[in-house]
Protein backbone atom coordinates (compact mmCIF):
# COMPACT_ATOMS: atom_id res chain seq x y z
CA UNK A 1 0.00 0.00 0.00
CA UNK A 2 1.60 3.42 -1.34
CA UNK A 3 2.54 5.66 2.02
CA UNK A 4 0.94 8.73 0.65
CA UNK A 5 -1.54 9.36 -2.32
CA UNK A 6 1.05 11.23 -4.79
CA UNK A 7 3.10 7.76 -4.28
CA UNK A 8 -0.03 5.86 -5.85
CA UNK A 9 -0.37 7.65 -8.67
CA UNK A 10 3.42 8.59 -9.26
CA UNK A 11 3.28 6.40 -12.71
CA UNK A 12 0.15 8.16 -13.59
CA UNK A 13 1.75 11.21 -13.78
CA UNK A 14 4.85 10.02 -15.89
CA UNK A 15 6.46 13.02 -17.49
CA UNK A 16 5.07 15.15 -15.33
CA UNK A 17 8.14 16.50 -13.15
CA UNK A 18 6.83 18.46 -10.15
CA UNK A 19 9.09 19.38 -6.91
CA UNK A 20 7.36 18.48 -3.66
CA UNK A 21 8.49 17.16 -0.47
CA UNK A 22 7.17 14.91 1.78
CA UNK A 23 6.65 14.84 5.75
CA UNK A 24 5.62 12.20 7.50
CA UNK A 25 3.67 12.33 10.46
CA UNK A 26 4.52 10.32 13.47
CA UNK A 27 2.31 9.38 16.65
CA UNK A 28 3.46 11.83 19.21
CA UNK A 29 2.75 9.27 21.61
CA UNK A 30 4.14 5.85 20.14
CA UNK A 31 6.15 7.43 17.43
CA UNK A 32 3.88 5.31 14.89
CA UNK A 33 3.42 6.90 10.98
CA UNK A 34 0.01 5.28 11.19
CA UNK A 35 -1.93 7.98 11.25
CA UNK A 36 -5.52 8.74 10.61
CA UNK A 37 -6.88 12.43 9.36
CA UNK A 38 -10.19 13.58 11.23
CA UNK A 39 -12.88 16.13 10.70
CA UNK A 40 -12.97 17.27 14.34
CA UNK A 41 -16.74 18.12 15.95
CA UNK A 42 -15.83 22.13 15.28
CA UNK A 43 -14.84 21.87 12.01
CA UNK A 44 -11.28 22.07 12.83
CA UNK A 45 -8.64 18.70 11.63
CA UNK A 46 -7.59 16.17 14.45
CA UNK A 47 -5.24 13.19 13.61
CA UNK A 48 -5.73 9.89 15.24
CA UNK A 49 -3.04 6.73 16.08
CA UNK A 50 -4.15 3.60 14.93
CA UNK A 51 -1.46 2.14 16.82
CA UNK A 52 -2.13 3.33 20.00
CA UNK A 53 -5.36 5.24 19.85
CA UNK A 54 -4.00 8.40 21.10
CA UNK A 55 -5.74 11.56 19.72
CA UNK A 56 -4.55 15.03 19.06
CA UNK A 57 -5.16 18.36 16.79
Amino acid sequence: MPASILEGVDHLLGAVSTPRTSTRLGCPSCGSAHIAQVLGDNGGISYVCTACGHSWS
